[in-house]
């Protein structure tokens, strides 16, 4: 049953194994690879002004996170797999730092309907599987250890939302692309290159590596098709690529979403359900 849970965090996240193996191109040669005359390495003995530009930068990019109240979306979600691949829609409700509901609609056994829900707090996750007429309560911790990252409530609201995530201070290089701006930072658990178009510091391309070599896992997020309403520019095309032992694909397209807009959501357990 741990995979019910998974599933559902499907649409943030996946990092769970799979079982066969495709290489993926490391960040550092990803850097370097192009317009190598650009790339600045940092380290103690820099110029102070390279220092200041991708802090200033950083600083920018943060006063442009989104902030919003409410967040409602539906998305067309795809995902694959060397094993299996699905298609489904998802609804989000969310209100900033407190809660977010998710439900998924899908084909199941040739007939659409919801498959399952969730309610996602600041230190736990309850999802029904409205299939197998199951209840599940698992904490943040409990995800941490199945999906094998230090994501949290917050690190689920930015990825839906499209801010960044895993900003660090240690910045090791950066290069000016013209049209956009990349910094290679490196943190406790990722190596995190991050890419944003200089026009508006707008997310392109997040990708991060695990430091610890011997996992060899990577996840790569890209942004696209930015449309400005409700007065923030957001992404509503976007893809998330996790290799491990294999490769695992999933393509968010946001049909609808409102910001700040009254909410409406009932979560009711049913009685009948199973506890598991």
């Amino acid at each position: 049953m741990k995979k019910n849970v998974a599933y559902l965090v499907l649409i943030v996240l996946i990092l769970q194994a799979c079982s066969t193996t495709k290489k993926v191109q490391p960040i550092q040669t990803a850097i370097t690879k192009k317009d190598t005359t650009h790339v600045v390495t940092i380290t103690k003995d820099s110029n102070v002004d390279s220092v200041a530009i991708v802090k200033n930068i950083l600083k920018d990019v943060s006063q442009e996170k989104i902030n919003f109240t409410t967040f409602y979306a539906k998305i067309k979600v795809d995902y694959e797999s060397p094993s299996d691949s699905k298609k489904f829609t998802a609804f989000v409700y969310m209100q900033k730092d407190s809660v977010i509901y998710l439900r998924l609609v899908g084909s199941f056994l040739g007939i659409t309907k919801e498959g399952f829900v969730a309610k996602i707090t600041k230190d736990s996750i309850t999802v029904l599987n409205k299939l197998d007429k199951i209840v599940q309560y698992r904490s943040f911790e409990y995800l941490q250890e199945l999906t094998s990252i230090p994501f949290d409530y917050y690190t689920i609201q930015d990825i839906l939302i499209g801010n960044p995530i895993y900003l660090d201070s240690n910045i090791i290089s950066y290069r000016d692309g013209g049209d956009k701006f990349s910094i290679l930072m490196m943190g406790n658990l990722f190596k995190h290159l991050i890419s944003f178009d200089k026009s508006n510091l707008k997310i392109l391309h997040s990708k991060l590596d695990d430091i610890d070599i011997l996992k060899n896992r990577t996840c790569n997020m890209t942004y696209n098709n930015y449309e400005t309403l409700f007065g923030y520019t957001f992404s509503t095309q976007r893809k998330i690529s996790v290799s491990e032992k294999s490769k695992l694909d999933i393509w968010l397209d946001f049909k609808q979403y409102v910001f700040n807009e009254p909410l409406t959501y009932v979560f009711n357990i049913p009685k009948n359900y199973k506890k598991q």
